[in-house]
């Protein structure tokens, strides 16, 4: 059939766009029509076949983790195509073109391939359970109609045609349109890289919208998009689309590039490419080596391949995978939730902890303490005004709202509700620091309560309540009022002004320009005791080395005597207009003693957090509302809790469940010891291999024979790969823990340097024995001499992770944990009873003498003390030892 060449074939994004934009024009009626759902929301055989065609809200585009792409990850890698190269030509020369086939070396090679593939593929099995786990504890919620009522269901059941209710600091759950929105100003920096929120509308008619095309589809007023949220404001909105065909979800595939690599990741690769460049080097010397000395180029060739899969830390993704996968169980049982594995490293390397007071310093249990008018006195009058201010606002109520409307309850208040109504109202934001309802009671009198941050509505009032008349509120008056403010602020309360008007316009919608002239009618102090725990939790912080800085939004005195209560300096303490007016390089010297910050704006933390960054600080940062957002996206770790807003636990790296301190001091020590099994891992690595090139390039140059042949260098390597999987279950000595780890590869360079060649003066010390007091000095010879190099070679590359895992001495001072004494024991077991018995034989080996075995434990021996005593000097000349 020919093709008509007029149709027009859209990509998904682009059908996706073109849906949101006919989506946007039509009219709300059309809408309901078109999505099959009416204002009332959806039935429930609706909902279920909704969910049966589209699945569940998730977005699956450019997922590629699954269990067929792990295997194959497992199987097929750079390490394993060498072994299969190897293995090939083994085949030929040993099977195919022998007179006599040996399969004994394919036969190892092909179990080398299988056994390295099988232990990378668990363990990412296992790693890949761990973190859906872990994943599974922490649930993002959405107010979606079902039945009679608004209810909190998980966003993945949303589905097209759902009435949703936003208030500030929601997650946009699906692609929407607004139904209906009040200062609702969304962020849309994840969609645009605009930083700026936007405000959403649902009073645009079609008219206004007819020339949409004109418009990039994120400015479209009445449309929301999923990976966006709400700033402030309140809005009812309808699923449009989700999953992949949201506009996020169609743009996953180029949205969903690999996250940049933090610096412990990418100091591996470069380690890892140090590693593989001597590799390469080696590779070609070796073969040259051998193949002129020897004359057997064929042989000299599978030996080269052999050395550079000897030479190459295979094991390297397969103790990291399993070392944070452990680390992050291991902190899941202290409440700390890893939602990416790649955290813990920097979680372990965090000196500076910025935190916000409340519930982390404190109860987080607000109790309205104090409702007094301008002369400090008790009034109930300011309690109910507070009271309807917190009752009618449809915004996120907070603690301090529900501090407010259960006290007033307790003191009978709460009849008073039937008499009013709520007419609109002006949603909290972080630059105004307040609130407004407006109300209308039975006899039809409109009232504007306004209630927020002490200085900023007595900005926006011309008038004062006291001694029960209604004055002008001159600079006397205000002075008075600050007074009484200043005074129990000191005291550890935190103040809130309540202030409000009668005369109110007959209008239905109002905006900011309408919050003045109000009269200034009292205050409300709040207390939230510090916590118990918080000072020991501050102290033991800054005993492993993190200091902690208190940013908050609350006022000077309340926030000094919360952190003086907790041992925190506030000798010097900036408010958020210092830091707003100093320079960036006042601010980076500004930050080096100061702890305390108050009346911070969202985008202030943020700014003090990168100041922090800038003088080369790793720095954490714990917060669990929308103004934490800012700062902890620009945090290197971000920490939040189980219960904060959606946005703050999707910004987050770790998500705690218990707002704790002490929990927190115990995570990082968790990370820590990550970290520490991993480098030493690495550093072990490391060294050991440039020692072995050392000791290749001696070999090849003096024996007439090839020190070991392919077979037993992979099996050397095999052996000492299962040795080492128990190092992700390894202790970690206490002194380790006391203070940050950060990733340095000079540090690394360094040990490799040191210690490697130590290896090599013992594997020549080997070479000495074997030719002259053992004997093994002919080509006859040569299977017994390369039986004594790999009963040795592996024996000391085993048990040397014991010298190398502690900075004390091992089994005296400081003992590895059971899985890595019982990994490397049985791999000790294993090569004696190659080497000193007839399974030599199917390596291709002579069995030992016993008159080695007196030599071999005198050179390991020797080796294992000489490790000691240069341990010791590489600490006290580098202060460290990983």
């Amino acid at each position: 059939m020919a093709k008509n060449k007029n149709v027009k074939v859209y990509s998904h994004s682009l059908q996706i766009e073109l849906l949101l934009r006919h989506f946007a024009e039509i009219s709300i009626d059309e809408l309901y029509k078109e999505l099959v759902t009416k204002s009332t929301g959806l039935s429930e055989t609706r909902i279920e076949r909704l969910q049966d065609r589209f699945g569940p809200n998730i977005i699956t585009v450019g997922a590629r983790n699954t269990t067929f792409t792990r295997l194959r990850d497992a199987t097929i890698n750079p390490f394993n195509l060498v072994l299969m190269v190897v293995a090939i030509i083994t085949f030929f020369t040993d099977v195919i073109t022998a007179p006599k086939p040996d399969w004994v070396t394919v036969s190892i090679i092909i179990a080398l391939i299988l056994i390295s593939s099988t232990v990378a593929f668990v363990q990412s099995q296992r790693s890949n359970a761990a973190a859906e786990k872990l994943s599974s504890m922490i649930t993002n919620t959405a107010s979606v109609l079902r039945g009679d009522d608004f209810n909190e269901i998980p966003i993945e059941d949303i589905v097209p045609g759902d009435i949703i209710r936003l208030a500030a600091g929601d997650m946009l759950p699906a692609d929407l349109r607004f139904l209906s929105a009040k200062d609702a100003f969304v962020a849309q920096s994840a969609l645009t890289g605009e930083s700026n929120p936007v405000e959403k509308d649902a009073t645009y008619e079609v008219a206004d919208l007819e020339n949409t095309q004109n418009l990039a589809l994120t400015d479209i007023p009445n449309l929301g998009f999923m990976g966006s949220n709400m700033v402030s404001g309140a809005a009812i909105a309808v699923a449009l689309t989700t999953n992949n065909n949201t506009y996020i979800g169609s743009m996953a595939e180029t949205l969903s590039g690999d996250r940049a690599k933090n610096s412990f990741e990418r100091g591996v690769d470069s380690v890892s490419r140090l590693l593989i460049r001597f590799m390469l080097v080696m590779v070609p010397v070796v073969l040259l080596i051998n193949g002129i000395s020897k004359g057997d180029w064929g042989q000299a060739m599978l030996f080269s391949i052999s050395i550079a899969v000897g030479l190459t830390p295979e094991m390297l993704p397969v103790i990291m995978t399993s070392t944070l996968a452990k680390g992050a169980v291991s902190m899941s049982r202290r409440s700390v939730i890893i939602k990416t594995l790649g955290a813990i490293q920097a979680f372990g390397e965090m000196d500076i902890l910025c935190t916000d007071k409340t519930g982390t310093l404190t109860e987080d249990k607000i109790i309205l303490e104090r409702y007094m008018n301008m002369i400090g006195e008790d009034d109930e009058r300011v309690l109910r005004h507070s009271f309807l201010n917190s009752y009618f606002q449809t915004g996120l109520k907070n603690l301090i709202d529900l501090a407010i409307i259960n006290r007033a309850r307790q003191e009978g208040l709460g009849t008073i509700l039937a008499s009013y109504q709520r007419i609109d109202e002006i949603p909290f934001d972080f630059t105004r620091r307040r609130m407004s309802v407006v109300l209308v009671d039975e006899k039809g009198k409109r009232q504007l309560i306004t209630k927020g941050a002490v200085e900023e509505i007595m900005d926006i009032c011309s008038f004062v309540e006291m001694d029960d008349q209604i004055l002008p509120l001159t600079e006397a008056a205000r002075t008075r009022a600050k007074m009484v403010y200043d005074l129990h602020n000191s005291q550890g309360l935190r103040m809130l002004a309540v202030a409000q008007k009668n005369e109110v316009p007959d209008v239905e919608y109002f905006s900011v320009a309408d919050e003045k002239d109000l009269v200034l009618i009292g205050f409300v102090g709040f207390l939230d005791p510090p916590k118990p725990s918080a000072a020991a939790a501050i102290t033991a912080l800054s005993e492993h080395g993190v200091r902690t800085i208190v940013l908050t939004g609350d006022s000077e005195g309340v926030a000094i005597k919360v952190c003086e209560s907790v041992g925190i300096d506030t000798t010097i303490h900036l408010t958020g207009l210092e830091v707003e007016t100093i320079s960036d390089e006042d601010l980076k010297l500004a930050v080096r003693d100061c702890q305390l910050f108050s009346k911070l704006s969202p985008s202030q933390k943020a700014k003090v957090v990168k100041a922090l960054q800038s003088n080369g600080h790793t720095v954490g940062y714990l917060g669990d509302g929308i103004n934490d957002a800012p700062p902890m996206h620009q945090a290197d770790v971000g920490i939040s809790v189980d219960n904060a807003v959606d946005i703050a636990k999707e910004t987050a790296d770790i998500i705690l469940l218990k707002k704790d301190l002490m929990v927190l001091e115990q995570g990082v020590l968790e990370g820590r010891k990550t970290f520490g099994n991993i480098v030493r891992y690495i550093k072990m690595a490391a060294s050991g291999n440039f020692g072995n090139m050392f000791s290749v390039l001696v070999a090849s140059v003096f024996l007439p024979f090839l020190p070991m042949l392919p077979v037993h260098i992979l099996t050397q390597n095999l052996i000492c790969d299962l040795s080492q999987i128990g190092m992700s279950f390894d202790r970690v000595d206490e002194e380790y823990l006391l203070k940050p780890r950060r990733w340095d590869t000079r540090s690394i360079s360094i040990f490799m340097v040191v210690m490697g060649p130590l290896s090599s003066v013992f594997d020549i010390l080997t070479f000495v024995v074997l030719w002259f007091l053992i004997g093994a000095n002919t080509m006859e010879l040569a299977p017994v001499f390369q039986a004594g190099w790999f009963v040795f070679g592996t024996l000391s590359q085993v048990l040397v992770i014991h010298m190398i895992r502690t900075a004390k001495v091992p089994f005296l001072q400081s003992n590895a944990a059971l899985p890595l004494l019982i990994s490397t024991a049985l791999a000790s077991l294993a090569v004696l009873a190659i080497g000193f018995s007839n399974l030599a034989a199917g390596l291709d080996m002579a069995r030992l003498p016993m008159d080695f075995a007196p030599w071999l434990i005198l050179v390991l021996v020797a080796y294992f003390i000489s490790t000691q005593v240069l341990k010791g000097f590489y600490i006290r000349r580098f202060g460290e030892w990983f």
